[in-house]
């Protein structure tokens, strides 16, 4: 029997503004690895990849002494890029992805579709747009990133929730437990899930 061979894919990416370097196993135990000059950004990737059940590393230097901005942004364009690679050609995924994942006083839902086509609705109100010296806001911007060049389309629907930690942590669970059933291998599945015989 022919081994499978890995889905799996390493990005760098490296401007006058970041360095960035993403490895992302789809098929992994939920080893995360992650190192970047924001440590409420680090926390939230580390949800990601464990509860995703992705090996993830994410490594990033950037010019946050600016602005946190030009760093977030750009580790959601190489987290679409490797996504994308690691699909490869999404023969026999499931392609859709949905979770509903309370925390406390929040409920975030998170649907994905695999498609090819990239497009970010981004329901959320937060409370405060703060925690500590970082801009919660950065995340609709990180989102966009993420799905323009992961080219795949995202709903984010908080439907309650007071504290903002816990808006955007219910949010990337949902976010991770989504993209792992649509990223799934479903024997069933010929081919791609699409009648147009491409994704």
């Amino acid at each position: 029997m022919k081994k499978a061979q890995a889905r799996r894919a390493t990005i760098t990416r490296a401007t006058k503004e970041t360095n960035i370097r993403v490895d992302w196993t789809l098929d992994g135990t939920g080893l995360s690895r992650i190192k970047t000059p924001i440590p409420f950004l680090d926390h939230m990737l580390d949800l990601l990849g464990r509860h995703g059940f992705f090996d993830l590393t994410v490594q990033a230097k950037g010019d946050t002494h600016i602005d946190d901005h030009h760093t977030v942004e750009d580790v959601g364009i190489v987290l679409g890029d490797a996504l994308k690679q690691a699909l490869g050609d999404k023969k026999g995924i499931r392609r859709y992805g949905f979770a509903s994942v309370p925390l406390d006083e929040t409920l975030a839902q998170v649907t994905v579709d695999l498609s090819g086509r990239p497009y970010l609705v981004y329901n959320a109100k937060l409370p405060n747009r703060r925690i500590k010296e970082f801009d919660l806001y950065l995340f609709e911007d990180f989102f966009q990133a993420f799905v323009t060049h992961g080219a795949f389309n995202l709903h984010v629907n908080v439907l309650y929730g007071r504290n903002p930690h816990h808006i955007v942590e219910a949010t990337f669970k949902a976010l991770a437990k989504a993209l792992d059933q649509a990223t799934g291998l479903d024997g069933r599945v010929k081919g791609v899930l699409s009648t147009k015989g491409k994704l």
